[in-house]
């Protein structure tokens, strides 16, 4: 078996460090942190089937105008000048078209319902001690506009084999008997599930470290020696690294640090906040989508998880106060007698979701090197193909049939 470097300690590199260590390959993770924060662990914590329309769809550029110049709307482009910035626009824009949205649905939904059903099985090879639960999803709506849209949805996700349940306010109500539903009403998606992220990344790091995994902490990548084909060395700040194969999961740095590599990826980093109350006396039952404001709640066991907003701005940027207030708002508008107060800046978490122009990952080898396997590009879809991902690179590693076709994530599709 392989020696293997796993770059970026994230769900997607912990995922593919336990498929790896499953098949026996000895592995070192090179996080840049500490495996304690990130947005594997801020995020709304759904492993989501339902959201099988790529991020790249038809409406999607218009509406994001409309929303782009507002620094609380739920999407918000910084006004800069970034050449790399320009060139993923302009291919957003032209994979935002029907066709290519339909040629995406197939792929993105079969690895959907693979890393879903992978999921399952990491829980019980692992225990449930990140609180899984399968009760489903909502996608809510206030205004019929949006209802007619996500009914269409529903009816899509029908063709698709993914069972959909449409209810009525009154409907919506019953399913949350301890808060108030101020909706017009909602579909749920009976095979989604949600789980605590911090939660479960934790217990892969445990379940790794304690059976060889090595971990190279607080350790960031500063360039890599090559030889022919062939990557030879990774550089870091703390020593290098030798392995017969790399493997890149570095989340929204990736396009940084490919760059060492010759290798130009076009990968926005999306910015998204999140707020989580603990203990929370009438929680809800179900994890939800509120579509109309795109705001997503979690119940975590006594605890509830609020967050959203797509906000493209570069990795440095500050936290914009505004952007979690219109998310707590949203919030209560939705569910008015919530009882949770907008929390202190300290506690607001925000982090990265790194953005292909498609809305797909990217996933597989570049043809420059014949032992490095890229592995990004997730947008918010980072927990919910995490298993999948993970699966599928230790199957490439190993020299096996993956278990899909991956030319759809081919990770040169923009050259």
């Amino acid at each position: 078996m392989s020696k293997v470097i796993v770059a970026g300690g994230g769900v997607i590199g912990l995922c593919t460090a336990y498929y790896l260590h499953k098949a026996g390959h000895e592995v070192t993770v090179i996080e840049r942190g500490d495996i304690k924060h990130g947005t594997s662990f801020g995020n709304a914590g759904y492993i989501s089937p339902s959201h099988f329309i790529p991020l790249a769809s038809p409406g999607i550029v218009a509406k994001g105008l409309k929303w782009m110049l507002s620094a609380s709307s739920p999407f918000y482009i910084k006004p800069r000048l970034d050449l790399d910035l320009i060139k993923w626009g302009l291919t957003f824009w032209r994979r935002s078209s029907r066709s290519t949205m339909e040629k995406n649905i197939p792929p993105l939904n079969e690895i959907l319902h693979l890393s879903r059903t992978l999921t399952s099985e990491i829980r019980n090879d692992l225990g449930n001690h990140f609180r899984m639960e399968e009760v489903g999803c909502f996608m809510l709506y206030k205004s019929a506009v949006t209802e007619k849209h996500e009914i269409e949805l529903a009816k899509e996700a029908a063709a698709l084999g993914i069972e959909t349940k449409v209810f009525d306010a009154k409907g919506v109500q019953e399913m949350e008997p301890e808060v108030e539903v101020n909706v017009q009403g909602g579909v749920l998606y009976p095979i989604d599930c949600h789980l605590h992220p911090g939660d479960l990344m934790k217990t892969i790091y445990n379940h790794l470290e304690s059976n060889g995994v090595s971990f190279q902490l607080n350790t960031t990548i500063e360039g890599f020696e090559k030889e022919a084909r062939k990557v030879t060395k990774v550089i870091t700040d703390k020593g290098d690294f030798t392995a017969d194969e790399i493997i890149l999961a570095t989340g929204s740095w990736l396009p940084v640090v490919s760059k060492h590599l010759g290798i130009d990826l076009l990968l926005q980093a999306g910015k998204g906040y999140s707020m989580t109350f603990e203990k929370v006396q009438k929680n809800l039952h179900h994890p939800a989508i509120l579509v109309d404001d795109r705001v997503a709640m979690t119940p975590m066991g006594s605890d509830l998880r609020m967050g959203g907003t797509m906000e493209i701005s570069g990795l440095q940027s500050p936290m914009l106060m505004k952007r979690a207030q219109a998310i707590f708002k949203a919030a209560k508008n939705y569910y008015p007698n919530l009882p949770v107060e907008f929390p202190a800046a300290d506690k607001i978490w925000w982090g990265w979701r790194p953005l292909s122009p498609d809305g797909l990952p990217y996933l597989g080898r570049n043809s420059k090197y014949n032992n490095l396997v890229l592995a990004g590009g997730h947008a918010m879809l980072g927990l919910s193909l995490a298993a999948a991902t993970g699966k599928l690179v230790e199957e490439i590693v190993s020299g096996k049939k993956t278990s899909m076709d991956i030319q759809a994530f081919d990770v040169e599709r923009y050259n």
